[in-house]
């Protein structure tokens, strides 16, 4: 689990990579790309969430264009989406699935300047910079091989098999856990 110092420093780390935020905007997603020659089945982050899961159901009803900064109504509701998205239900077509999925690392544990844990987001700046996505759309990655060479924030493709199992970090809540058999840069 990342202490809170260990957060700030990778945040920092991540603010002072040269060229890295003009890369990618917050909340940048990555374009889809064809599937590589591999054993491991390219998926999409919509095959991590189950058919019927609506992520803003506890919304119905509430015009949050009408809510302000303060809003007693903002804050309660934003409680609401914390706890329906921390109990986001994972896609249980997906457990067990030897699955390629790209997507964007948030770093958990380094060691000798490689990447042994982290969690894979959907977009740039989840985790970081933003509350974190439903549970039901991170992935903590166990690497095996430990990654070398990443960033916080750094675009890749995991392969691996992916299970359900619920985890908490201190950058959030996954509903997925990948044993990683590689990790690599994602190439636009």
């Amino acid at each position: 689990m990342l202490k809170p110092l260990a957060a700030l420093a990778t945040l920092l780390a991540f603010l002072v990579t040269p060229g890295f935020a003009a890369e990618y905007k917050l909340g940048d997603r990555l374009p889809a790309r064809a599937a590589a020659k591999t054993a491991f089945k390219t998926v999409t982050w919509d095959d991590l969430l189950p058919k019927d899961w609506d992520p803003m159901a506890s919304f119905k009803g509430l015009d949050v264009s009408k809510l302000k900064d303060g809003d007693p109504r903002a804050e309660e509701a934003l409680q609401k989406l914390r706890v329906a998205w921390d109990a986001a239900p994972a896609n249980e077509a997906m457990n067990r699935k030897s699955i390629r999925i790209a997507g964007f690392l948030v770093p958990l544990e380094w060691g000798d300047k490689k990447l042994k844990e982290f969690l894979l987001v959907p977009y740039f700046g989840a985790c970081i910079h933003t509350p974190p996505p439903p549970a039901n759309q991170i992935i903590h990655v166990v690497a095996d091989p430990p990654a070398k060479g990443m960033q916080a924030m750094e675009a890749v493709w995991v392969e691996g098999e992916i299970e359900i199992a619920l985890a908490d970090t201190d950058m959030g809540r996954s509903s997925y856990r990948m044993k990683a058999r590689g990790v690599t840069r994602y190439k636009q």
